[in-house]
C-alpha cells in the first residue's frame, strides 16, 4: 500500500492523516505504520496482512478493554478497530528495545542496565496476573486450567512434527519437559503471552510505562510472561525478575525459573505451530530452520 492508499483508508474511518509516515514491516500479522494527523497527534496504524484477522482483532479489543481496567501502565487505546485498519494514539514512550527490520540489529531505547526496569516490570506483571478469572470469563476469553497445559503442548508437538518435522534433539528436550511433573504449575493466571522488551514501553531511565501487542492474552501458565525476559536479559536477569515479582506479591511456585527456561527453549515449537496455522511459505521455511529440519 502506498501512503496515499493508507490516507484514503484512514479517511474512510474518519482519521485525516498527513503524508508524514514511516513503517515497520517486521510484524507477522500486521503492517505497522507511524503517522501524524492534521492536529499534530501521532498515531500507530496496524494494517492487516491477511483477510482473516477480523476475529483476532475483535478478541484483542476485548483483551485491551479488560487489561486497561487493571494495569497502572498504558495499553493501546484503540480508536479505530475494523477488519481493515486498527489505529490508536501513540503511547508516550518507545519500546525498551527495537530491531532493525532488515539487519535485526538491536537498538536500546532505554538504559539497558537500568535498576528501574525490573521492579517496574514486576509491578505490571503482578497487576496483570492478578486479574480476576471472573472478569476474564465475562469477556469470553480463553481460559486454560492446569490440567490443560501439557496436553496443549503435546498436541502442538505432534502437529508440528507431522507437518514440518523436528530435530531429534529438540523433540527429546520437549518430551522430557512434558514428562517432568514438578515443573508444571498447579494454578494458572491471565497472561500477555508474548511479553519481551520489544513489547514493553519504558522511558529513557528504564521505568516501564506501557505494554503493547495483546493478541495472545489469555489464562494460562504465567511462566510464558517470564521466558521472553530471559531471552533478552539471560538467566541471571530471569532470576532477578522472578525474585522481584515474588517480593511484590506475585504468586510463584518453586520451579517457575526452570519452567520459564523451558518455555523459552520451546520458542521454535510455538513458531512452528503458528506457521502451520497460517500456512505462510516464508514462516514455514523459517520455522523449519528453527526446528532443525530446514
Amino acid at each position: 500500500m502506498t501512503i496515499k492508499d493508507i490516507q484514503i483508508l484512514a479517511e474512510a474511518h474518519g482519521l485525516l492523516l498527513t503524508d508524514e509516515m514511516s513503517f515497520n514491516e517486521m510484524g507477522i500479522d500486521f503492517k505497522v505504520g507511524f503517522a501524524k494527523d492534521h492536529d499534530g497527534q501521532q498515531w500507530l496504524l496496524r494494517i492487516p496482512r491477511r483477510n482473516d484477522l477480523g476475529d483476532q482483532i475483535e478478541k484483542e479489543k476485548l483483551i485491551l478493554n479488560l487489561v486497561k481496567k487493571h494495569l497502572s501502565v498504558q495499553v493501546p487505546d484503540w480508536k479505530i478497530a475494523t477488519s481493515t485498519l486498527v489505529a490508536y494514539p501513540l503511547l508516550k514512550d518507545k519500546p525498551a528495545l527495537s530491531f532493525h527490520e532488515k539487519t535485526y540489529e538491536v537498538t536500546w531505547n532505554m538504559d539497558e542496565h537500568s535498576p528501574n526496569y525490573v521492579p517496574s516490570l514486576a509491578k505490571a506483571l503482578v497487576e496483570l496476573h492478578g486479574i480476576p478469572a471472573d472478569d476474564v470469563l465475562e469477556k469470553g476469553l480463553k481460559i486454560m486450567k492446569p490440567a490443560d497445559l501439557r496436553p496443549e503442548i503435546a498436541a502442538r508437538l505432534q502437529l508440528v512434527k507431522s507437518e514440518l518435522g523436528i530435530s531429534e534433539e529438540l523433540e527429546n528436550r520437549y518430551q522430557k519437559w512434558l514428562d517432568n511433573d514438578v515443573l508444571w504449575p498447579d494454578f494458572t493466571a491471565f497472561i500477555h503471552g508474548d511479553l519481551y522488551a520489544g513489547h514493553v514501553m519504558a522511558n529513557p531511565e528504564g521505568v516501564v510505562s506501557g505494554i503493547i501487542d495483546w493478541s495472545t492474552g489469555h489464562v494460562s501458565d504465567l511462566s510464558q510472561d517470564f521466558s521472553g525476559h530471559m531471552t533478552v536479559f539471560g538467566e541471571k536477569g530471569l532470576q532477578e525478575l522472578i525474585s522481584e515479582y515474588e517480593k511484590q506479591g506475585g504468586r510463584v511456585w518453586n520451579r517457575l525459573y526452570e519452567q520459564a527456561v523451558e518455555r523459552a527453549a520451546a520458542a521454535p515449537l510455538a513458531y512452528g505451530f503458528f506457521a502451520v496455522e497460517t500456512q505462510d511459505v516464508n514462516h514455514i521455511t523459517a520455522a523449519k530452520t528453527q526446528l532443525g529440519v530446514g
